[in-house]
């Protein structure tokens, strides 16, 4: 008699909530990213009312940036050196630090130096400067610490899945939170809703610590005989991402669709000027593209994406630039808030396949590095791209700005599936995808 056919693997969708510390790690991360995304509203609206000026929004970005950039590399031979959850508690706390920070300053103890015309905003972009810092350690922990706390391999892709949907869902919640509070709690008086906004973001932040105070720690993976210096190790995550035609391509794809497509950081210009709807409004908007975001991220969860997962992040990518595209020439609010909403629905197809690649294909002894350089490419496109929004809507103006950032992404797009063949072909099925030796 012939064998039997293998049965078909069962897809538990809820695999990874079985396990109590992915839990909490979870309910941790969400409590930071409701509080960091409060925060991003709230100092975006803060500055352009005190200069009006869109470059000023973009420098936000770059006072984050560039300190992440700085330290990423040493951070992610930090990450697979010292015990990852004692770096996570450190730069937590320092976040925290920032956030109480921001409210000081908002507050009528620190408003006196806001009010200085030569120093307005430097106590503000300060504050975002050592956040930047504590980002960069941040980034290359989390992503490495993340699989230790799974006790098999065969739930990396569940687990993935929920840390993305915890972070879209709390990405939609924190924006809206942040712009109800400036709007409501500012009838009395603007300066009042701001304080209040950072006075909660001061609170999730310190829930966030607790919870990940509240973890076990885990020892460091390490590879028998592996003792590189100082230089080998910073230069690891680099040679293993230039030399992996996968990894590189998805990362490209998704560095310059975020550092071209991104109108997020010139969203008060919008909700402001252009479609008129103020701080609650402008609220909605940042919410938007989480809303699309985590409900994708909850249908993946189900329906995972392994099959033809590089043909499908390459659809999603070109989705993300067209929907860009429309929204910068919407004058509709609600057709405005529905394309936003389109861009994290792609966004989030982009961000579990990038995920799930580099979790796949890179040994846990060296996550940490490879983290580094990937939070190098995407973790600081973001900020980066809003410099880049910045600059590009003082040159051209706001909606032209946008419009040439969307065709940009469709561009780069059409050289990744023309050069990348390898990300063209890429499936994830389990039996497909082993990881790197």
């Amino acid at each position: 008699m012939p064998a039997a056919a293998p049965a078909p693997l069962r897809h538990d969708p809820y695999a990874a909530l079985r396990i109590p510390d992915f839990r909490r790690l979870i309910s941790a991360r969400a409590s930071m990213v409701i509080a960091t995304q409060i925060q991003g509203a709230v100092v975006s609206w803060q500055i352009l009312k005190l200069t009006g000026d869109p470059l000023a929004l973009g420098l936000i970005g770059l006072a984050e940036a560039i300190p992440s950039i700085v330290v990423s590399l040493y951070a992610g031979h930090v990450a697979d050196s010292v015990r990852r959850k004692n770096i996570i508690v450190l730069a937590v706390a320092v976040l925290l630090l920032c956030s109480v920070a921001l409210w000081w300053l908002s507050g009528p103890w620190g408003r006196p130096l806001l009010a200085k015309e030569a120093l307005y905003t430097l106590p503000l972009y300060a504050v975002l400067f050592v956040s930047g810092i504590a980002r960069g350690f941040l980034g290359p922990a989390l992503f490495s610490f993340m699989p230790q706390l799974l006790p098999d391999r065969e739930r990396l892709s569940n687990a993935i899945t929920w840390n993305s949907t915890t972070w879209q869902a709390s990405s939609v919640i924190g924006p809206a939170i942040g712009g109800l509070i400036i709007g409501f709690a500012g009838r009395v008086h603007p300066e009042t809703g701001i304080t209040t906004a950072y006075a909660v973001d001061a609170g999730l932040m310190a829930l966030a610590l607790g919870l990940y105070v509240s973890i076990a720690g885990r020892p460091l993976p390490v590879r028998e005989g592996e003792k590189p210096s100082l230089k080998e190790s910073l230069l690891t995550g680099v040679q293993f991402i230039f030399g992996n035609q996968l990894v590189l391509a998805a990362l490209s794809l998704d560095l310059f669709a975020v550092l071209f497509g991104g109108a997020v950081a010139l969203l008060p210009i919008f909700a402001d000027t252009i479609l008129k709807v103020g701080a609650q409004g402008y609220g909605y908007l940042r919410a938007a593209p989480a809303v699309g975001s985590v409900l994708m991220a909850v249908a993946l969860t189900y329906f995972p994406l392994w099959r033809h997962a590089g043909r499908k992040l390459l659809w999603a990518v070109a989705g993300f630039g067209a929907a860009t595209i429309a929204f910068a020439l919407s004058t509709n609010f609600w057709l405005s808030l529905f394309l936003l909403f389109l861009t994290g629905v792609f966004d989030s197809v982009s961000v579990i396949v990038r995920s799930t690649l580099i979790h796949t294909f890179t040994p846990e002894y060296m996550k940490g590095r490879v983290s580094a350089v990937n939070n190098i490419f995407i973790g600081s496109s973001n900020e980066i791209g809003a410099f880049e929004s910045g600059v590009m809507a003082r040159w051209l103006g706001v909606v032209p700005s946008v419009v040439f950032g969307g065709l940009m992404t469709l561009g780069v797009v059409g050289v990744t599936a023309w050069r990348a063949d390898k990300l063209r072909t890429l499936d994830l099925t389990p039996k497909q995808a082993e990881p790197a030796v």
